[in-house]
């Protein structure tokens, strides 16, 4: 009886269906198990469930099954988290492996890649160098595909960047560059800044879409009170040159805008650069004309700047002058014949509210070259409403097309 109440204990045994004129039975806890039968009358069984023995504190004899039960259950359960079950995935951590090394190796490749045209990789970023002792800063530009105009060549303002461009990075590389736009440090102590006076350029050829320029400055004296820069822009893989430049600067006031002579201080920080060289443009000495409303023959008016035409001393860039110059061109000039020379002279700034005028006078048998295919000469001014000059200016312009020109209509004699 002792054996079949244990055994029920932990055995589940199907019970018979109850009778209906019965009382229901009571289930045994573990601390003791009475069974009665259905009937009062019935037999009456009472067992006490006792300890199991112990022997060296452990136990032995009834408690076998239930471990061997607990035993079975635990092998069914899935293994516990250890630091080696947490780990990903072996294979798929090598697939991560293989690809960051074979995109280390694609970068690695790119760096070592060797162009099919020695000219592409010429000065990649545009530094420059100073070259020849110390004298001359010479920079490198590939010309865009914005930087180039109707006639698939780089505009005149395009070249006339590239200029300002190695100027203010020679001042850079020199390690003159103080707080200001191109000023050394103790120009930026007395408040001046460069501004240029005159400007000559010769364009022999320009360059087209996909060129690579090398452009040589240099900086002499130039008087008393003044600066000359030269240029010269090559063709990178001929030596060609395409274009020469020199131009005077002068020192004036950021505050009082009133001009400067060049103090001892900046003179000894910018000295030690000087060239003594001759000018790359041969001066045109001759004496730009004075256009008035009867002297010119094509006037624009309304020309305003943009705040993207100002610098960071808060006054017109000089190359947009030469837009707004162009600006009063004919036409028919334009199409048939290309800027092949130029010499400006600015008299005085704008600022950001000025309104302009710019004038035109074509030479007197500029009609007839246009026609015949010839040089054309042009006078040009810049003004502000109330007469004030800006810039004076005189350009040549040469045939495009010498052995294939269309009849153009002809100039008109004013245009407003």
């Amino acid at each position: 009886m002792v054996a079949t109440a244990t055994t029920c204990a932990f055995i589940p045994v199907p019970s018979p269906s109850p009778d209906p004129g019965t009382k229901p039975t009571k289930l045994a806890n573990l601390g003791g198990m009475k069974s009665k039968s259905a009937s009062s009358g019935g037999l009456q069984v009472k067992a006490n469930a006792q300890a199991p023995p112990k022997i060296n504190g452990n136990s032995v004899g009834l408690m076998a099954p239930v471990e061997s039960v607990k035993h079975e259950v635990e092998t069914s359960s899935p293994p516990p988290r250890t630091f080696i079950n947490t780990l990903p995935d072996w294979s798929m951590l090598l697939a991560a492996i293989t690809t960051i090394f074979l995109a280390a190796e694609k970068q690695w490749m790119m760096l070592d890649w060797k162009p099919r045209r020695p000219d592409m990789l010429i000065d990649p970023f545009g530094l420059g160098r100073i070259v020849q002792d110390g004298f001359v800063f010479r920079q490198n530009f590939s010309i865009r595909s914005y930087e180039i105009g109707a006639d698939r060549t780089a505009s005149i303002e395009t070249l006339m960047n590239h200029l300002q461009e190695t100027a203010l990075n020679h001042v850079k590389g020199a390690g003159l560059l103080g707080d200001g736009f191109g000023s050394t440090p103790e120009m930026c102590k007395k408040n001046l800044i460069w501004v240029v006076a005159r400007m000559q350029v010769v364009v022999d050829r320009y360059p087209t879409w996909g060129d690579v320029v090398e452009v040589d400055t240099s900086v002499s004296p130039s008087g008393k009170n003044g600066m000359r820069r030269d240029w010269l822009i090559r063709d990178y893989k001929t030596g060609e040159i395409l274009t020469r430049a020199s131009s005077v600067w002068v020192m004036m006031n950021k505050k009082t805008r009133r001009l400067s002579k060049i103090p001892p201080e900046v003179r000894g920080e910018i000295e030690p650069y000087f060239i003594d060289s001759t000018p790359v443009v041969e001066e045109d000495s001759r004496k730009l004309q004075k256009l008035d409303d009867n002297t010119a023959d094509y006037v624009r008016t309304g020309l305003c700047p943009r705040w993207s035409d100002l610098d960071v001393n808060q006054h017109v860039n000089n190359v947009k002058y030469i837009g707004w110059i162009l600006e009063s061109a004919p036409l028919p000039i334009l199409e048939s014949h290309e800027l092949a020379a130029m010499t400006l002279e600015y008299r005085r700034e704008c600022g950001k509210d000025s309104v302009l005028q710019s004038l035109t006078a074509v030479s007197s048998d500029g009609v007839g070259n246009l026609v015949n295919m010839a040089d054309i000469e042009c006078q040009h001014l810049l003004r502000l409403e109330d007469g004030a000059e800006i810039v004076r200016g005189r350009t040549v312009w040469r045939p495009k097309y010498p052995n294939n020109f269309g009849t153009f209509g002809q100039i008109p004699a004013e245009s407003a």
